[in-house]
């Protein structure tokens, strides 16, 4: 169970991991050639690439948030073959680690609705009933991210899978919103399309400190260089034009970045050497 925790001002924050994953090496890094990213990502013999499903947790002072839920228990036993899902022992035995059961959440953020994203949202209960896995919380969701899950199209419509996200409805715990949003004093969500036309990154800061939450903006650190850019993502163009805009913020305001899907590091810092941006381990 890798688990890691910083302080970010009067807040804690915490470092969990639904499990691990692996998907197409080429798809993860788009133009990029093989070349290049195979020395920090090594393809194994059907070309996938190994994968974290980072979530994050959120202590403030007046709310406990969690960014992310990852892939959950609901995938049939074809598609986690495919994606070679490894969730022992998951997201709510992470949780439990650090303290805090399913009932002590006040709200789940989750930056899109792609199944590697929300798939823990809920689960299938006793009944056979796929019902919130949180059951006192409201899910922040963009609107414009969940109408389009209801239609995708078929470039992506196997990453929106309704047992996700639909129950939340159902249940009184969908939370949509549109655009930037403060959803707790020191916790923001931002809309930054790119790899959606509406996936949202989340700002959280304390005391003078400040941590992104990138999403998949940037995935992971091997993403950091601008044309490092997902073949999954529906308006490339637009997450170049992002990526530089938030470095030069993170850069600036010396942002701790948080990824999603990093399977060695949480947490890290950008810094701009020349005209290329650089990975920096964070060291607290």
């Amino acid at each position: 169970m890798r688990i890691e925790k910083l302080n970010l001002g009067s807040f804690e924050i915490y470092g969990l991991q639904d499990g691990l994953f692996h998907l197409d090496g080429g798809a993860m890094f788009g133009v990029v050639p093989k070349v290049l990213w195979q020395r920090k990502f090594p393809a194994d013999e059907r070309n996938r690439i190994k994968l974290a499903l980072n979530c994050l947790l959120i202590k403030t002072k007046d709310a406990l948030v969690l960014i992310e839920t990852g892939i959950g228990s609901k995938l049939d036993p074809k598609s986690s073959d495919l994606y070679s899902v490894k969730t022992k022992p998951g997201l709510i035995p992470s949780l439990s680690e650090v303290g805090y059961g399913i009932e002590d959440l006040n709200f789940v953020i989750n930056t899109h609705l792609h199944f590697d994203h929300c798939g823990g949202n809920t689960y299938k209960n006793n009944k056979g009933e796929i019902v919130p896995t949180f059951p006192k919380t409201k899910y922040i969701i963009q609107k414009g991210e969940w109408e389009y899950a209801l239609h995708p199209c078929l470039r992506d419509r196997t990453s929106y899978l309704n047992d996700n996200f639909l129950p939340l409805e159902k249940h009184g715990l969908a939370g949509l919103i549109e655009g930037n949003k403060k959803i707790v004093e020191g916790v923001e969500v931002i809309l930054v399309p790119g790899h959606t036309a509406f996936h949202q990154c989340v700002k959280v800061q304390s005391q003078g400190k400040a941590l992104f939450f990138l999403g998949d903006l940037v995935p992971t650190s091997g993403h950091i260089g601008l044309p490092y850019i997902m073949s999954y993502d529906l308006y490339p163009l637009e997450t170049l034009k992002n990526k530089e805009i938030y470095y030069q913020e993170a850069i600036k305001e010396d942002w701790i970045l948080a990824f999603n899907h990093d399977p060695e590091h949480y947490f890290g810092k950008v810094e701009k050497d020349g005209d290329k941006y650089k990975f920096q381990p964070f060291l607290a």
